[in-house]
């Protein structure tokens, strides 16, 4: 594509995103939402802590169903990479770089999440919805007395440590070469080894550290930091908060014309969070366009 003019440019198409979209189509405004498809919702297998659904659902078939009701109502989505955003001299609107060209909009939301890295872990991917997660919070439930690990060495990992300890028989972090991370909380093991694969057949049965020692284990947690919006934010002088991006009551950055919503401004990582912030986005970037 060459370069195109939209009112609002949305970068994401995860709930926070797509909610965003669909408030601010509905306002009457001309919107952009920019994706390269991935999306932590993608790992999810099984949800069954959000309103709607009688039965449990795919991470995925909510992510389809979303974008088909955006593009229904006119919302245009273009499915490439991002590579930068920034403000153009004027001070009133921004310009966006992508694969495919340029986009210039007059208010963005980030929306992008908060990207959960993956370890390059012999057998993890495999056993994804098997007994590998990337959410404590949507999960621990399901790990009630039984043994489980988070892997990580971060401020990240030590939050789903204390998610899955109240549930959870036992709790262990692997740092995988990492040094141990100060202020892990009571009956938290730690274990710096470096980790060689995650075992299991249809279901994850333990891990293998690289001195050939096995951990047996009935879950494996992955929380190696974040990453997405965050990086956009700190190239645009938007302020964080830790990794988070710094928002006020209506999602708004301190950059006029900014807004930022879903996983990347902290918080609780739950779809409901991400829907009632994106829409507050959206409304929140169309009252700002009808103010200008």
């Amino acid at each position: 594509m060459k370069a195109c003019n939209t009112d609002i440019l949305i970068l994401g198409a995860g709930p926070a995103g797509i909610s965003a979209a669909v408030y601010a189509k509905r306002g009457g405004m001309d919107v952009t939402v920019v994706t390269n498809g991935t999306s932590a919702l993608l790992k999810a297998e099984k949800i069954e802590n959000y309103y709607g659904f009688a039965e449990p659902v795919t991470g995925k078939a909510i992510l389809d169903s979303g974008m088909k009701n955006a593009e229904r109502l006119g919302v245009h989505v273009e499915r490439t990479e991002l590579l930068s955003v920034r403000m153009n001299d004027t001070l009133t609107d921004f310009t966006a770089e992508t694969k495919n060209g340029k986009i210039e909009a007059k208010v963005v939301i980030l929306a992008a999440g908060a990207s959960r890295i993956t370890p390059k872990i012999a057998g993890l991917t495999g056993l994804e919805g098997h007994g590998v997660s990337y959410c404590a919070v949507c999960d621990a439930f399901f790990y009630r007395n039984k043994r489980t690990a988070v892997i990580g060495a971060g401020d990240y990992a030590l939050h789903e440590a204390s998610v899955l300890l109240p549930h959870a028989d036992t709790v262990t972090l692997l740092t995988d070469g990492e040094a141990a991370p100060e202020g892990a909380p009571d009956g938290l093991e730690v274990i710096t080894k470096k980790l060689a694969a995650v075992e299991g057949g249809e279901k994850v049965s333990g891990v293998r550290f690289e001195d050939g020692t096995v951990l047996k284990l009935d879950g494996v947690f992955v929380a190696l930091g974040t990453a997405g919006s965050t990086s956009i934010a700190r190239t645009m002088g938007i302020l964080l908060e830790g990794s988070s991006i710094r928002v006020d009551e209506h999602m708004a950055t301190n950059i006029p014309g900014v807004f930022a919503a879903g996983d990347c401004t902290g918080g609780l990582l739950q779809i409901a969070k991400a829907v009632h912030e994106g829409a507050e986005a959206g409304l929140s970037a169309v009252k700002y366009l009808r103010r200008s």
